[in-house]
């Protein structure tokens, strides 16, 4: 039952909210199916799956509103979870920022599901893990990953004649290769809604061959430096930039798009003119959800064009606050399936989409004359939001470039960047990939700051 078709979905909303004594009420449907997959050193330690489905029932008296949650669908479970939520909303006070519940909308329809993710079997797992598995074999080396795929739904329905459904799948494949004596340490990592697009053979290569490059490394002194940026060394600071472009944090003077003095940057020139930063649901590459968690119709928006600040995401009390049309106040960025790791309790918003050029990573490392090549990021902290400044460690394959050749391997370091100044300080962009649930391109980028070194391999 953890997969249900339109019509069955809306046919139990129906009934819930047909149980409804509220003033107005709004009922969630999700369900989905999901399995993983984890390796290391040369063999699965956990595998698994789950079946979810739950219902979610909102309902409200006057700016009174009260949820429950349930997981049973016989008639007296669902008259018991509605008669809960009532019964909560009566306890509740009144909510000041309440704002009634929406009518009937038109939601898009983004191409999200394949039957590919969807159909996955244990076996499925077992082939794609050992592929990346015996690579490590071959090459005497050790890795450690995970494999984890799901397929969804989501439906709503409320008293004011509003309906949504929609379905996606999502697949995420990382690995880490050790060598034998711990010290060269490489990663891949991949994510698609389509499982025809992954190969773990692919991914698990680019780690091995990063982790027999970084075997003996060497220390360099800390400072600025031309970077070349991986997509996943980057994604995490693009993409919580744009999770941050909220207008109530920036009106209330909490945020780096803040004026000194009052007022938004909203229409300023923020960071170099080539950067363009937007979020589509119907994006073939990177497909989003059809509406936000507030019931809006999600749609392409532009949040940076041109290097300037085009949009700030709304709330739809503050958009009717501040005077702003629903239409022309977006919800945010978000998509589905959360592809990804998440290392160390920083998350970036996903469905994040970045325009570049059309070369390569290699073509790019050509191009530089002296730099630093970073894998990926990790353990990212904010230390001040005011200017986005975060902190964290470079891993997993960190290289020092010269006359546009990898030279040797370096020792990781500690950094200390805001995505902003990273974004003006744009040398040469590629071609754009997914990445935790988003697009985005390989970049040089020159004096990134890197604070300290650090004993991560």
């Amino acid at each position: 039952m953890a997969q249900l078709s339109e019509s069955d979905a809306q046919a139990i909303l129906k009934k819930v909210l047909g149980f409804s004594k509220a003033d107005e009420a709004e009922a969630t449907l999700n369900g989905s199916h999901s399995g993983n997959l984890r390796f290391a050193r040369a063999a699965v330690s956990t595998s698994g799956g789950a079946d979810e489905l739950s219902l979610a029932v909102k309902s409200s008296y006057g700016k009174k509103t009260g949820t429950a949650t349930i997981n049973e669908f016989d008639d007296a479970s669902l008259e018991k979870v509605v008669r809960r939520a009532e019964e909560l909303a009566q306890l509740a006070p009144e909510n000041p920022e309440y704002v009634t519940f929406l009518g009937p909308q038109k939601y898009p329809q983004p191409s999200a599901y394949f039957e590919s993710t969807a159909g996955i079997t244990p076996d499925w797992r077992a082939k794609a893990s050992g592929t990346s598995i015996d690579l490590c074999k071959e090459h005497k080396l050790t890795g450690a990953g995970f494999l984890e795929d799901d397929a969804s739904f989501t439906a709503v329905a409320n008293t004011h004649g509003l309906t949504g459904y929609y379905r996606s799948t999502g697949l995420d494949f990382s690995v880490t290769v050790r060598t034998p004596d711990g010290k060269g340490s490489g990663y891949g990592v991949a994510d698609f809604n389509d499982a025809a697009k992954m190969n773990t053979g692919s991914v698990t290569q680019l780690a091995i061959d990063k982790a027999i490059r970084s075997a003996e490394t060497r220390a360099i002194e800390p400072g600025k430096y031309t970077v070349i940026l991986e997509p996943a060394a980057s994604v995490d600071l693009i993409s919580h930039m744009v999770s941050q472009m909220d207008a109530r944090m920036a009106d209330e003077g909490r945020s780096f798009l803040t004026k000194a003095g009052g007022g938004t940057r909203l229409g300023e020139k923020l960071v170099d003119e080539r950067v363009h930063l937007y979020s589509d649901p119907m994006n073939t590459d990177a497909p989003g959800t059809a509406w936000g968690p507030d019931t809006r119709p999600r749609g392409r928006v532009d949040w940076i064009k041109d290097g300037t600040v085009t949009n700030l995401a709304y709330s739809r009390y503050w958009a009717q606050k501040k005077g702003v049309a629903e239409d022309q106040a977006p919800a945010g960025v978000g998509n589905g399936f959360r592809g990804g790791r998440t290392v160390g309790g920083f998350e970036g918003a996903p469905g994040v989409i970045m325009d570049g050029g059309t070369d390569s990573l290699e073509d790019l490392i050509k191009g530089v004359k002296r730099g630093v090549l970073v894998t990926r990021m990790w353990y990212i902290r904010e230390v001040d939001p005011q200017t986005l400044l975060y902190t964290g460690l470079t891993r997993d394959g960190t290289f020092y470039v010269e006359d546009g050749q990898i030279k040797y391997a370096i020792k990781n370091f500690r950094f200390n960047e805001s995505p902003v100044i990273m974004l003006n300080n744009i040398e040469a962009l590629g071609k754009p990939v997914r990445a935790n649930g988003c697009l985005v391109p390989p970049m040089v980028v020159r004096d990134f700051t890197f604070s300290s070194l650090s004993d991560a391999v």
